[in-house]
Formats: C-alpha cells, structure tokens, sequence
C-alpha cells in the first residue's frame, strides 16, 4: 500500500530527459563517425556522397521503427500497464546505447543500424510518460505536471548535443572518443530504470483488452485521410515536421561540409539553438497565446520560418550561423506548440487518445523520409536540404492559410447561420 502513494514525477520527468538527452547526444556523433574517414568505421575509399546516402539510412532507423513500434508500445501500456511497458522501454533504450558504443568501438556499422532500430522500435518512452502523466492529474494540477515533462524535454534537448560534442573530444580527456557519450546515456538509462523499478507506482487503473496491431502505424496514415475535418491540418503537420527534419537531420553535414565544423562545434550550435527553442517557448509563447489564437500565430510563424531557412546558406563565415539560428529556434518554438494545440482543440476528449496518436505516426512519418531524401540530395549540392527545409515549410503555410483556415471559416460560418 505504501508503494501507491509514491509520487511518479520525479521518475517520469528523468525518463523523459534522459529520453531527449539520448536523441541530442547522436546530433554532433554520427556526422563525425560516418562522414570523416579517418573515423575508421566506413572503408576509407568511400566518398562524401556513399557516406552520405549511408548517413541518411542510418538516420531514418531510428523514426522508421517508431513509426512501428510506439503504436504498439501504446496499446501494450493500456492492456498491461504503464509501468511494465516503460520498463520495457528503457531496456530497449539501454540496449541501443551499448549496441551503438560497441558498433563503433568495433568499427561494425550494422551495429550502430540494429542499435537504433532497437532505440527507435521500443522508444516510446515519451508516449508512456505523458500516458502516466495523464493516469495522475487531475484540472487543479495538469498544467502543472506536463509543464514539467516539457521542461524535461527541452532540458534533454539542450544537454544532450553539448554532451555529445565534449564526451567525444579527446582534446578536453584522452579517453574521450566517440563511444564515450553513449556509455554516458547507458548508465543514465540504467539508473532510470533502478528509478522506475523503485519509485514509479503503476499508475493505470483501467487496463483495456484489445488486439495489438503491428499494422497500426500504417492505419493510423490511412484514418488521416478519413477523418475529413481533420485530413488538412494532419497535411500542415506533416509538412512542417518534413521541413524541419530536413533541416535538423541534415544541416551536420552541410556544417562539416562547408566549414569543416567537427563534433564539439557541431553539439554547441545545436545545444544554442536548443536553448532558443526554450526561450521561444518559455518567453515568447504565454504571452502571445493570451493575446493571439493558435492559428493566428502558426499563420505567422511558419511563414517566417520558412523564409529564414535560405538565409543559412549565405555566409562565408561560420559565425553568422549563430546570429540566424535563434530566429529558426524561435519560429520553430512558436510553430510546433500551436500547430500541435490546434490538433487537440479539433478533437473531443474521448477521441484525444486516438487523433493523438494519429498524429504521432504521421510526425514519426515525417521524420523518417528526409534523411533519406536529403542523402540523395546532398549529392547533387549539398546546400538542397536546407531549401528543401523552406519549401516544405512554405508548402504547409500555403495549406494551412489556403486551405485549412478559410475551410475552418466556411464551416464555422455555415454552423452560426444555422
């Protein structure tokens, strides 16, 4: 009975840093040990673009097997409980990170491929995380309790790329190499898990029965275009997370292939621009949110987003980088919020669990081609993904604005002269 009333944030809220911590740390690795030759891991004879298309692979493993895997970790997590799957989880988690180590210290790049499949497959993570957080709140306190899982994730987001840039610099340790930050992230999982194993209460009460799909990632797409009030806004997310993946999974390369940044310049740039993306968020979104819709602000800040892109590829400097990147981390910070509030606003509350999850899969989606793609691209010019990153952007503004919000007005106009 005692067991009961331990209070689950403290577990969660360190499941879900160490969670982003983990994702930020490979940001600034992988483009050191896949593009550099002398890195030993590629046979030294294979060019920029073969490492490149390699590159892009290995990037996709990760949000392709999401794509399959948090679907059916959610539906576990309802039939067996919170905390079991999230056990599961992080083991799967501690397992891609010792794969991931051992792949590069042993030079075996199918490793590091089985590692974040493994990763990806069974990191759902967050997805159980807020699922707990739900199970526990209540009005008086909801804001509060995911408040914090925000925190936590932005936190991870920003520790995370710094880590991976000092833990792998042997100019700040001898022994640092680039197997040092993911041995880091194991023996942070592993205390994450004593954590959950000693102080994480299951927190489902309910637990449902039904069947678990493996399909489900794929019939969540094929709903997205069923639901017809919702199949635009679902186009607009889409679009956007393609955007900023081309831009967040691809611009390593353009910065080690223009100006030869390695893997500490590499984690300092994005751990920067993680602190924006929380300034955005923290400063600049509760203000704006009392004054403005949702959709007035996405209106405005994907536009500008979109249009400071291309603005990455004029200096000859690499400081003017750091002078630009806070506008994209701002745009970005207003952007992802509201375009996610304006999902969960069209749907009601006994369906938020399924939209919100339809909606995972097409962001898991979106994550999952641009690697690829901008590995293709690269080898034609290496300045294509971050312009593929504006045109997708401006490709949702103009569906948002276009299509979306005057259908919104037409539907609301049509139900007020009724």
């Amino acid at each position: 009975m005692k067991n009961d009333k331990v209070n689950p944030i403290l577990p969660i809220f360190f499941t879900v840093f160490i969670d982003l911590l983990g994702l930020g740390i490979i940001i600034p690795i992988l483009p050191a040990v896949i593009l550099n030759p002398m890195a030993g891991l590629l046979p030294m004879d294979y060019d920029f673009s073969l490492r490149t298309i390699i590159y892009g692979f290995l990037i996709a493993s990760y949000p392709l097997m999401q794509f399959f895997g948090a679907p059916m970790l959610g539906a576990f997590a309802d039939r067996m409980g919170r905390r079991k799957i999230l056990l599961a989880s992080l083991l799967g988690t501690l397992v891609g990170y010792l794969l991931f180590a051992i792949g590069i210290l042993t030079q075996n790049i199918w490793l590091l491929f089985i590692g974040r499949a493994i990763d990806g497959f069974t990191g759902g993570n967050i997805s159980i995380a807020q699922s707990a957080i739900a199970d526990i709140s209540d009005a008086s306190n909801r804001a509060k309790n995911f408040g914090l899982v925000g925190m936590a994730f932005g936190l991870g987001f920003v520790i995370g790329p710094y880590l991976g840039g000092k833990l792998s610099d042997p100019s700040i340790l001898s022994w640092f190499d680039f197997a040092t930050p993911f041995w880091f992230a194991a023996v942070l999982t592993a205390i994450n898990i004593l954590m959950v194993l000693k102080r994480f209460p299951e927190t489902l009460k309910n637990k449902k029965t039904g069947r678990i799909d493996p399909l489900a990632g794929i019939k969540n797409i094929r709903k997205a275009f069923e639901i017809k009030e919702m199949r635009t806004i679902f186009a607009v997310i889409f679009l956007l997370t393609v955007g900023f993946n081309f831009f967040t999974q691809f611009f390593q390369v353009f910065l080690v292939g223009k100006f030869q940044f390695n893997q500490s310049q590499i984690g300092d740039l994005f751990a920067y621009m993680g602190i924006w993306i929380a300034v955005a968020q923290g400063a600049f979104l509760r203000p704006l949110s009392k004054r403005f819709s949702p959709m007035k602000i996405l209106s405005v800040s994907s536009i500008l987003l979109a249009a400071t892109f291309p603005f990455l590829l004029l200096p000859d400097q690499a400081g003017w980088i750091y002078v630009i990147i806070p506008f994209i981390a701002i745009f970005q910070g207003l952007t992802q919020p509201n375009s996610t509030a304006i999902v969960s606003s069209m749907s009601d509350r006994s369906s938020q669990g399924e939209i919100l999850g339809i909606n995972q899969s097409i962001v898991s989606m979106a994550q999952a081609l641009p690697p690829i793609l901008a590995a293709f691209l690269t080898t034609i010019n290496i300045n294509l993904p971050t312009l593929f990153a504006a045109g997708s952007t401006l490709a949702a503004w103009i569906v948002f604005v276009f299509v979306f919000k005057r259908s919104t007005v037409v539907s609301e106009t049509a139900q007020q002269s009724e």
